[in-house]
């Protein structure tokens, strides 16, 4: 996955480098690599981003049934 982002950015870095003038080349990178891409890969990302939410989750809960209770504090009545 990784690999043809990299490739892409790689292709629209050559294409933003032949632009006529800075803003040119700054805009063709901006918004044929940057931003698709982007775009792409948090949506490609998001099973992964639920997967590890709910592992954690699980976690935190198995770890809530283990621990011992809570003893509550007594008052010394001073």
């Amino acid at each position: 996955m990784y690999i043809v982002a990299i490739g892409w950015l790689y292709v629209v870095l050559m294409m933003a480098i032949t632009e006529t003038n800075v803003v040119a080349g700054v805009a063709t990178f901006v918004f044929y690599g940057l931003a698709p891409v982007s775009l792409v890969m948090y949506i490609l990302g998001t099973p992964g981003r639920r997967r590890r939410r709910k592992e954690q989750e699980a976690r935190a809960a198995q770890a809530a049934r283990e621990a011992p209770p809570a003893r509550p504090e007594q008052d010394t009545g001073g």
